[in-house]
């Protein structure tokens, strides 16, 4: 297994031109891969800028089960690639493990918290931007009843659940359906078992379903436009996988995180610590683009917006969830 993981590191660093001498950048993706259409993806694109902007190449690693990470990401850092960025709260031990050895790299984590002074730490606030578009679902449902499909059963989910359970019954919903997809890494990556769930929650009268769920919602929007209902995507802007039937997006800036890691690094600006990125900071948001345009009314956006002003300045409280505090919508 270990010369097969290298083999595919060296492969990767190959195809790739020369760094520049004061960075080399290094990303490795979570399980799904990186055109999974949502999170990895997001990831990607943020790499990518930096790459068009900069003309500096940067190497990644494409995870396939957990045994990879360690040692994946250790050699990355006997390498040199400074600043090394991880897609994934599962990526967690691997850092730990690792970061300590290598105090002169810089390390970033994104949807975990590592406490090492040579990491930043990245994550959301998945559940504003989920109340956003729960407001959006309600006013465009007929029947008053929406769902949420997520993917593996953790906290980190249970954010965007809550989050969005909140704004849909704050603009009028009767009923919020809620599954997970299930409770191993696997429910990243199942499109059929997610459209299966779509397909059922549509059956009990959900004619808006949000999907929190990988590479897996791919298959709950294209479930949820077979039934002729509206889906809502997640993490990258996912409107155009189904035009005119997917209302709107959950963006989550994965893109702006790995791209402003990179950049710090390029600049000799990179700090660590903890940054919560929420609507006040740019870290969420929903999407507007032709492909849902004509699906949301002036009524709905003008919500939208009221709702987002009111998050930012703490007028409205969007409530989380915690293992010991199941969300109180």
């Amino acid at each position: 297994m270990k010369r097969i993981v290298l083999g595919l590191l060296a492969a990767t660093a190959m195809v790739l031109p020369a760094f520049a001498a004061d960075v080399q950048p290094a990303i490795l993706y979570d399980l799904g891969g990186k055109f999974d259409k949502s999170f990895n993806e997001a990831a990607f694109h943020g790499a990518e800028k930096f790459k068009t902007e900069t003309g500096v190449a940067y190497v990644e690693f494409e995870v396939s089960n957990a045994s990879q990470r360690e040692q994946a990401l250790r050699r990355f850092a006997e390498d040199g690639r400074n600043p090394i960025v991880m897609a994934g709260f599962a990526w967690e031990d691997a850092l730990k493990a690792v970061a300590k050895d290598y105090p002169d790299l810089n390390f970033a984590i994104i949807d975990d918290a590592v406490d090492l002074p040579n990491v930043r730490s990245l994550v959301f606030k998945e559940n504003e931007g989920s109340y956003l578009v729960g407001i959006m679902a309600a006013m465009a449902s007929k029947s008053k009843k929406v769902s949420f499909i997520g993917g593996m059963d953790i906290p980190l989910i249970r954010k965007f659940e809550c989050g969005y359970v909140g704004g849909a019954k704050s603009a009028g919903a009767t009923d919020v359906i809620q599954n997970m997809t299930g409770d191993t890494p696997a429910a990243w990556n199942d499109p059929a078992k997610g459209g299966e769930i779509a397909k059922t929650q549509i059956d009990q009268g959900s004619d808006v379903v949000y999907a929190a769920a990988g590479g897996t919602g791919v298959g709950v929007l294209q479930a949820a436009a077979d039934a002729g209902k509206l889906g809502i995507g997640v993490d990258s802007n996912q409107n155009g996988l189904q035009p005119g039937k997917v209302l709107t997006s959950m963006l989550k800036r994965v893109d702006v995180a790995v791209y402003t890691a990179f950049m710090d690094g390029k600049n000799g600006t990179f700090k660590g610590g903890l940054q919560n990125l929420g609507l006040k900071e740019g870290g969420v948001d929903y999407a507007m683009d032709d492909n849902n345009k004509a699906l949301v009314t002036d009524a709905m956006k003008a919500a939208v917006e009221k709702a987002k002003a009111d998050i930012i300045a703490g007028t409205i409280q969007v409530h989380d969830y915690t293992a010991d505090n199941a969300c109180p919508y």
